[in-house]
């Protein structure tokens, strides 16, 4: 086998290319993935962890890279973070009140999103289309922008009544989803929840919360050769090692012959890369 790179895990980094092209970050490499398609790889992760905001060394990751301390100081490990409704910038009790304003005071968009099926969804404006990338959607499209997280938690709320919030990753990696007529659910979904919507208008004001016409979905397709019949997941805090022919990329997993693995989760963990 020969070492491509050894360095501290980051998530994928995408573009939207068709397919999407990707490559991972190991500390100060990037090594792209897509050429690597039907080649053996080798994973192995060193038993060090380094937090990926303050880069100590820890035994436990939190929130996906995290040491215990910054999971329990830092804004973007705030409960809030996954129950955006909660966002309590307003309030005046944001941990890190700078880091709220550049990154939760911003425009966000709600979006419909196939990816295991139909689901609703939020991202920052600037996080568009990496954040459909990473869900592994097959398809999306931008619904409504609204001009905070909180405002956005509110409506993903709403509308979680009439269609999923969650991505069923297992049945993300079995396939492609049946196609979807994007533009008819949106329409749909708006019709069901006007007089919710109206009333957020009326709160946060007219200008708040825009719906969004004349867009189009966008189509999304990965570097997938093979999509495995039976999805068993690797873990690198069970078993060190990860190897096997790379069948395909989708979402932030990676897809072997062997099994699938989701990078993104082990974020801080010191890999070394190989290649047969």
């Amino acid at each position: 086998m020969r070492v491509q790179a050894k360095g501290t895990l980051r998530k994928m980094l995408s573009r939207l290319e068709q397919p999407v092209s990707y490559s991972v970050p190991l500390g100060a490499n990037e090594v792209a993935l897509n050429k690597l398609l039907e080649a053996k790889i080798r994973l192995q992760f060193s038993g060090n962890i380094n937090c990926v905001h303050c880069g100590r060394k820890t035994k436990s990751s939190f929130s996906q890279g995290f040491c215990y301390p910054c999971f329990q100081k830092l804004a973007q490990c705030d409960a809030c973070i996954i129950h955006p409704e909660k966002c309590h910038f307003d309030q005046g009790t944001c941990r890190e009140p700078g880091w709220g304003e550049k990154y939760c005071q911003q425009d966000h968009i709600i979006y419909l999103a196939n990816s295991s099926g139909l689901k609703v969804g939020i991202t920052r404006a600037t996080q568009i289309p990496t954040r459909w990338v990473d869900q592994g959607a097959a398809q999306a499209l931008a619904i409504i922008r609204v001009r905070s997280r909180l405002q956005s938690g509110i409506l993903e709320v709403m509308f979680k009544q009439h269609v999923a919030d969650k991505t069923n990753w297992r049945e993300m990696l079995k396939g492609e989803p049946a196609h979807l007529d994007l533009l008819a659910e949106k329409d749909s979904l708006l019709a069901a929840c006007r007089d919710e919507i109206t009333e957020l208008a009326d709160r946060f004001g007219f200008f708040a919360i825009s719906i969004l016409n004349g867009v189009d979905p966008v189509t999304i397709r990965y570097p997938v050769n093979d999509y495995p019949e039976k999805i068993t997941s690797f873990n690198f805090d069970k078993n060190p090692l990860v190897e096997g022919v790379l069948r395909g990329i989708k979402g932030q997993y990676l897809l072997f012959d062997t099994g699938v693995i989701n990078l993104r989760r082990f974020s801080g963990y010191e890999i070394e890369l190989s290649t047969e």
